[in-house]
């Protein structure tokens, strides 16, 4: 089929906004703060076949392998035999899942009688059962780590608004106000892309609808291999590597070598350490994800829209058994900090291939804290995500105190936490002065997060890095800061590991310090207004800038 190239233009701009509007709606019918308030959720629209063709700009890692959750379900319930009504749902890290708390959602749309797509939407639950509130950083094993929904078809009349379903789903998690109200959340958000969608086809016919989805992605296809093609060819090889698992004290390696061949890209993880018995482990879905952020971000412009075109010049592999391709039934709940790993290691490598467009090492790590309380009323739990400093390019500083490339999560804001939460206060929250790396461009500054404990019986979870094995710079940037973590009980100070669970006193003080990025070129090539105004603010001590700048102030 001939497209006008104005009708092409407008519909897939139309079906671009759709997604992005059906992020919107995600987030604000959200019941949970790790929703509501981070938006740790994501929407898409995929075209009859499952690729997705469009996607809200939320949380790289959940859609990019969209395609490979929305498979299962497709090989054991054919699109063509579903009905009005009728979803998918998936979460099983071993059947293209990522870990149990994204639960993904994915509505057909119907025109005329006529399958034209499909709606997808992810949320991060608070809570699915499992052997903690909120997340077991102790399960050695998937079945400790919540409820898993296989490859399923459902109902949405007579499965779920109170049907056997919902009541399974609610009978077996503990905040099931918030867990539920953020399902009913992804059902409304592929609702209202799914009328979107149909708007478009009764405008402009379905076939055409059709042919400008084939076309878009396409076009992101043909811009993705001819960014590919501008880099050198050549094999290049990065490695980066975990703290710890988390029981041991053994660093946990990644390696990734990088082949750009013409306008192809291959990611090879060979070499990367076994799996682990601890939650690190990585499904192949999310490996895949991350790879793919990095490529794309690297090698590419960000006007290209991210569907299931432009991932086509790309393979990637990891080997089965491995930390980013695990066997079952291993646990992997903290899988993002693998994760980022990968990315790292991708980054490192393309350092090499284009070294004006990648960027030094950041904290790279999802800090999770985790606190529950059971109270008369039940259980309360409060889950957050902390990002902390990027690492610096070859033209800028890196962003201070901000979630990581992968997640992309917003912070909850104070004010939410009072009046979500009455067994904890935050006492102080603000950036690290001098936790970015040094360099002729600084990493960014890493963030402090006080909270006091007011109620007996609240309980941590806790999975983070960077404690051990700081970011690395790029052309002489030194290393970003270390994270940290500990617990202030009177005169009594108490480091913790990065990664562990553990009952709190009343009157504790819990203390979340986030690491740094790495810094890009030489210190002693900053510009010395830059060290002032970073001293003016606050952000970097007359100590450091001495030290590691040769910076003197006025009174010296």
């Amino acid at each position: 089929m001939i497209l006008n190239p104005v009708d092409q233009a407008v519909i897939s701009q139309g079906l671009i906004a759709a997604a992005r509007e059906m992020g919107v709606k995600l987030v604000r019918s959200a019941y949970s703060p790790i929703l509501r308030e981070a938006s740790d959720g994501s929407a898409a629209i995929l075209d009859p076949a499952g690729n997705v063709v469009a996607q809200a700009e939320l949380i790289p890692m959940q859609l990019g392998p969209i395609s490979a959750t929305f498979a299962p379900c497709a090989r054991l319930f054919p699109p063509d035999q579903l009905v009005e009504g009728d979803f998918y749902i998936n979460n099983d890290p071993y059947n293209g899942g990522q870990h149990l708390p994204d639960v993904f959602i994915f509505t057909p749309i119907f025109f005329s009688g006529r399958l034209v797509g499909f709606t997808a939407s992810v949320a991060h639950h608070l809570d699915l059962g499992g052997g903690a509130a909120g997340m077991n950083v102790d399960a050695t094993d998937l079945y400790q780590e919540g409820l898993i929904f296989p490859p399923s078809k459902y109902n949405l009349k007579h499965d779920w608004h109170g049907g056997p379903f919902e009541r399974l789903v609610r009978a077996n998690i503990r905040v099931p106000q918030q867990t539920i109200g953020d399902f009913n959340a992804q059902f409304a958000a592929n609702a209202v892309g799914a009328l979107r969608v149909k708007e478009l086809c009764a405008k402009f016919g379905p076939e055409t609808v059709a042919a400008a989805m084939e076309e878009l992605l396409a076009y992101s296809e043909r811009r993705m291999r001819a960014a590919i093609a501008a880099a050198p060819d050549g094999v290049y090889v990065g490695e980066d590597a975990l703290d710890d698992d988390g029981v041991s004290e053994t660093p946990l390696r990644v390696r990734a070598a990088v082949t750009i061949r013409g306008d192809q890209v291959e990611v090879d993880f060979a070499g990367t350490c076994d799996q682990v018995r601890t939650t690190l482990n990585c499904p192949f879905a999310s490996t895949v994800a991350a790879a793919l952020s990095c490529v794309k971000a690297v090698l590419t412009s960000p006007d290209i829209p991210f569907n299931e075109g432009s991932k086509r010049p790309i393979t990637i592999k990891a080997p089965y058994g491995s930390m980013l391709n695990p066997k079952p039934p291993a646990p992997v709940r903290a899988r993002m900090l693998s994760a980022y790993r990968a990315f790292d290691a991708v980054m490192r490598a393309l350092a090499q291939a284009v070294p004006e467009k990648a960027i030094a090492g950041g904290f790279d790590t999802t800090e999770s804290i985790c606190l529950s309380h059971l109270g008369p009323s039940g259980y309360r739990i409060y889950l957050e995500i902390f990002g902390g400093g990027y690492g610096a390019g070859i033209a800028n500083d890196g962003c201070d105190a901000v979630d990581n490339a992968l997640s992309n999560c917003s912070n909850i804001p104070v004010e939410a936490m009072e009046l979500e939460y009455d067994f904890f206060r935050v006492r102080e929250y603000g950036l690290r002065p001098d936790s970015g790396g040094a360099g002729r461009h600084r990493g960014g500054l890493g963030l402090i997060r006080r909270f006091e404990i007011l109620k007996e019986g609240v309980h941590l979870q806790t999975y983070s890095d960077r404690f051990l094995i700081a970011p690395q710079g790029i052309a002489g940037g030194e290393p970003g800061g270390f994270a940290r973590t500990r617990i202030e009980r009177g005169n009594e100070r108490i480091d913790l590991r990065s990664k562990l669970s553990l009952a709190l006193r009343q009157g504790d003080l819990l203390v979340a310090e986030t690491g740094g990025g790495a810094g890009h070129g030489a210190a002693d090539g900053r510009d010395p207004t830059l060290v002032a105004a970073d001293l003016a603010d606050g952000l970097l001590s007359p100590t450091e800038a001495a030290r590691r700048y040769g910076f003197k102030t006025a009174a010296e």
